[in-house]
């Protein structure tokens, strides 16, 4: 699962990873991103889903409306089942909010479904291309805290005991819900590899501590972290400039991160688009010898 601050290079690490591995055995690259760009780095057609790059890569692009009608059939009835007991609210219109409105929600799902795909062996690897995770781990935690305050007010819950159209009550639903959200975060925390994508640059560095605050609150621990874009060549005077300027913050990234492993991507003097582009991203991810 790639993490980190929009515009540093996530997808291109995710595609030059699952590069990598589609060399190795199955491998599946999904991408949730709002303006998912997989397709356009491996120069394929996007209305596949998925598509194939290769004998043993796929790439799957997964927008606003393939989530909705998953999540529906996996979670929509029963999470309205609660809701719909707190607030009048008809089954579409909550269904618009908990998919469009509610922010996280896609990744929240994107984990679940992650999770069962993994254990079914179709792939060998697979490769998230995600956003920060602060809101999807906040959405985890939902049932647990609705639970919590249900119990502290009785009067409430009396009033909901029962689900409005299943007639189940109220609590037996938030702890399944819990229960699905518990072994999401256990999958998170025990089944995933977390990498880091950063570039050295203030703003990058400046909001890394927030993240693996963030990170680390829910027990998430981040395996690997990829410092894009690192200038190699001061030949020129902008070029020194720039060297000059990425020194100060790679130095601080070395410093507080230095227990991670770690590697420099550098600068490319091209776009890096295809597979033979994305194959030079994959020699410096995983030098000769590494054993990932």
């Amino acid at each position: 699962m790639f993490t980190g601050k929009g515009g540093v290079g996530k997808t291109t690490c995710a595609a030059a990873t699952a590069l990598y591995y589609a060399d190795r055995g199955r491998t599946l690259s999904i991408s949730t991103d709002a303006t998912p760009s997989l397709s356009h780095i491996f120069l394929v057609d996007a209305g596949q889903k998925p598509a194939r790059v290769g004998a043993s890569l796929e790439i799957s692009e997964l927008g606003q409306q393939e989530i909705r009608q998953m999540w529906d059939e996996k979670f929509g009835r029963e999470v309205y089942e609660v809701f719909s007991s707190l607030v009048d609210i008809d089954y579409p219109s909550f269904l618009d909010f908990m998919t469009s409105v509610l922010p996280g929600l896609n990744d929240e799902f994107m984990v679940d479904y992650i999770r069962e795909l993994s254990g079914k062996g179709r792939y060998d690897r697979i490769v998230w291309d995600t956003a920060p995770l602060g809101q999807t781990l906040a959405l985890l935690e939902t049932p647990a805290l609705l639970e919590k305050h249900l119990r502290l007010a009785p009067r409430i819950y009396s009033r909901l005991k029962l689900g409005g159209i299943s007639r189940e009550p109220v609590l037996d639903i938030l702890r399944r819900w819990e229960r699905l959200s518990a072994e999401n975060m256990a999958f998170l925390r025990e089944g995933v590899d977390l990498i880091m994508v950063t570039i050295p640059e203030a703003l990058a560095v400046e909001q890394l501590d927030g993240i693996f605050r963030e990170l680390d609150r829910y027990g998430l621990s981040v395996r690997r972290m990829v410092v894009n874009s690192v200038l190699r060549d001061d030949s020129a005077e902008f070029l020194r400039a720039r060297m000059s300027q990425q020194q100060k913050y790679l130095e601080i990234i070395r410093r507080k991160y230095g227990h991670l492993e770690m590697v420099e991507v550098p600068l490319f003097p091209y776009e890096l688009r295809g597979v033979e582009r994305l194959r030079e991203v994959a020699a410096v991810l995983f030098p000769p010898g590494a054993t990932l």
